[in-house]
């Protein structure tokens, strides 16, 4: 049985899937795992490969839930995305990637604030 903190997280997985669905997102893959990270959702859109981390904080107080994902984070999401690219991918044959986040703030006494954040940052391949 999932803690109160697991089945909270969970629940804010699913508002955040229903949003990106709404926004015209394809959902692949769900809570992905390879090369020893965790991509919270994978999904096409239009002909982009979106890797989405999903973010949710009960107040912005200290910072939008976005502001959270620091270079170590984003380091991360990359090794992650490489994996998923390499185990489904022929050489050359990749798609065009993109990091999203959605940011979730669940105030108590508020209404549950949803943003899909596009590009939330840039690799650059050198």
């Amino acid at each position: 049985m999932p803690s109160p903190t697991q089945a909270w997280g969970a629940d804010r997985e699913a508002d955040a899937e229903r949003a990106l669905v709404r926004a015209g997102y394809v959902i692949v893959e769900r809570n992905w795992r390879g090369a020893g990270a965790e991509l919270d959702r994978i999904a096409w859109q239009d002909d982009t490969l979106c890797i989405v981390e999903i973010r949710a904080r009960e107040s912005d107080a200290c910072g939008t839930p976005a502001e959270t994902i620091g270079r170590s984070k984003q380091r991360h999401l990359i090794r992650g995305a490489m994996a998923y690219l390499a185990a489904r991918f022929a050489p050359g044959q990749e798609p065009m990637v993109r990091f999203d986040v959605v940011s979730i703030v669940d105030r108590r006494f508020g209404p549950r604030e949803i943003e899909i954040i596009e590009a939330a940052f840039v690799v650059e391949v050198r």
